[in-house]
């Protein structure tokens, strides 16, 4: 299993999963951000073409990780799959819908060599779910765009081979930044985004004893910045500070793969 992301932040999000069975891949989208002509020039980067892809899967509503994705699904025959709180949830959107697959968000699904393991976030969102990922080998854990790690987050990320973990903010830089002051109280709210300690404090709850790769994502280019996210993880881990992956906004990373 391989993964990498084409873009991590507030101006968009993508994440691809890879798996093969018996030389047939699947890949699967998490979240579609952004609009078919730049998923195109973005999956080019790592040699894919929107063709290539098999679904695309849905945490939530907000346009940073969905306004996309009815457009790409469409033009390209992918099946998208979702919460019922987020289906409801998403604008009107003109033509005729694809396939579209409605999940719970406490029931384990498949999609060709993917098994997906949804699980419920506190966000401010209708029905936001995270997902794990395994190809029957190894586990993907990815988390972004939540207010706290719940008990329930922490056992589904407990022992994964690779996590993707929001990073979103410093919390000195929010307080001192620009932002107004009921964004900022959002954002560090229950139901808003982890800061760096916050990743840290979950991290360190996690059985970390298989991990080959972790990613801090969904950082803000307004109030973090990737050597503090960094720092904070790698204080956890014990390892250099460049072990630890950044998913930036306009580059995401390039394939890492779990073996």
């Amino acid at each position: 299993m391989r993964f990498a992301s084409l873009g991590s932040g507030s101006r968009g999000n993508a994440l691809v999963v890879e798996a093969d069975a018996d030389g047939s891949k699947t890949r699967v989208l998490l979240d579609c951000g952004f609009g078919p002509r730049e998923l195109a020039l973005r999956l080019a980067r790592l040699g894919l073409a929107p063709e290539d892809l098999d679904a695309v899967l849905v945490t939530h509503e907000h346009s940073d990780h969905s306004a996309g994705v009815m457009k790409c699904a469409r033009r390209h025959h992918l099946q998208v799959f979702l919460s019922h709180g987020t289906l409801a949830s998403l604008p009107n959107d003109r033509g005729e819908p694809p396939q579209l697959n409605v999940i719970d968000s406490h029931k384990i699904f498949a999609i060709g060599a993917l098994e997906i393991r949804p699980y419920p976030v506190p966000h401010d969102a209708r029905e936001p779910v995270q997902f794990v990922f395994s190809d029957g080998r190894h586990d993907l854990g990815v988390l972004t765009d939540t207010g706290g790690a719940t008990p329930h987050i922490v056992a589904m990320l407990d022992g994964c081979d690779a996590l993707v973990l929001e990073c979103n903010h410093d919390s000195a830089m929010l307080a001192k930044g620009s932002y107004p002051y009921h964004l900022k109280q959002r954002i560090a709210g229950r139901f808003g985004h982890l800061d760096n300690q916050a990743a840290a404090g979950l991290l360190a709850a996690l059985d970390r004893s298989k991990l080959q790769h972790v990613v801090a994502a969904h950082l803000s280019e307004q109030n973090n910045t990737p050597q503090l996210a960094r720092c904070a993880l790698a204080g956890v881990l014990g390892c250099d500070m460049e072990w630890v992956g950044i998913a930036s906004q306009d580059e995401g990373f390039v394939w890492r793969e779990l073996i």
